[in-house]
């Protein structure tokens, strides 16, 4: 903000009410003349202020056209729903020709018009969110105008891309998950994800236990106490460092069983494999937390 010219105060206040910015040391009017950038009418509620608003709908990078878009349908019907006049429906075959043309003008559409349904169907299947995926879209746009995506296949860049946002976002996906419903082995995705960091000057998002540990709680089910107690746990096990080196996603399997054990919860009694961790590898960074923690817990089951 900028001091005032008389006496160098930094203590501008801004009155909207009469449109001037005003010295609060020693009264002078800075300007007497302020533009209102808002709207010029006024709503008392939410339902007037969606009737009024004259805005468009937000941007949305997983649509081809951004969501900015001229809809010219099939039906030849104008907006009343009757029937378009014979001498015109030649000049709407035209237009929506040419419509269909401009969405497909250049390698980039085409590129486009393959990548984001692809992308859309990931990210249901994964049950990505909303905001995740709009940046998915948004970093993939960026690979293709830099050509990054030339000689690579659609769907393992739309993978490495999925891979590298959920880390980014403390959502980390596996490889295992994204081989099963890309189709493309794990081994092309991981060098497509080291080739766009490399590309777009970024750094590996590095991924931590912690980070699997709400996404393992809400498959398995348990309480929000559990949950809270193995991100406890695994805060300390990474303080005295007895995690490096291993597989984040099994220590946070562990973590949970531990923790349920800790607070007595139903849904801890038996260790049960997930879709992504076996249950050798649970039971054996189990016994490991055990061991360094100091505790006494009666051994889990075995699973029938």
């Amino acid at each position: 903000m900028e001091s005032c010219r008389v006496c160098g105060s930094m203590k501008i206040m801004v009155d909207h009410r009469r449109g001037e910015v005003v010295c609060n040391n020693c009264g002078l009017i800075q300007e007497d003349v302020l533009f209102d950038f808002g709207p010029e009418w006024r709503a008392f509620d939410e339902e007037q202020m969606n009737k009024r608003s004259r805005t468009g709908g937000p941007l949305r990078f997983a649509k081809q056209n951004i969501g900015l878009t001229t809809e010219i349908d099939r039906y030849d019907r104008d907006i009343k729903g009757s029937a378009v006049p014979s001498e015109r429906k030649a000049q709407l075959y035209r237009l929506r020709k040419w419509q269909r043309r401009s969405r497909m003008g250049t390698s980039v559409d085409r590129n486009l018009s393959i990548a984001l349904p692809e992308l859309d169907r990931m990210c249901a299947h994964l049950n990505i969110p909303q905001n995740i995926k709009e940046e998915c879209a948004r970093w993939y746009r960026k690979c293709v105008n830099k050509g990054i995506v030339r000689g690579r296949s659609i769907e393992s860049v739309i993978a490495a891309i999925i891979y590298l946002v959920s880390r980014q976002h403390q959502l980390p996906k596996t490889l295992r998950e994204l081989e099963e419903v890309s189709g493309v082995k794990k081994k092309d995705i991981g060098r497509s994800y080291r080739t766009l960091c490399r590309r777009l000057g970024l750094r590996m998002p590095i991924v931590t236990a912690a980070d699997y540990v709400p996404r393992l709680a809400s498959e398995l089910g348990v309480s929000g106490k559990t949950e809270a107690k193995a991100i406890e746990m695994l805060e300390r096990a990474r303080k005295r460092g007895i995690i490096s080196g291993k597989v984040p996603i099994s220590i946070a399997a562990a973590a949970i069983y531990l923790a349920g054990r800790m607070i007595d919860d139903k849904q801890t009694e038996t260790i049960v494999g997930f879709s992504e961790v076996p249950e050798s590898a649970i039971r054996n960074r189990y016994d490991e937390l055990v061991r360094e923690f100091k505790r006494k817990e009666v051994p889990i089951p075995q699973h029938s």
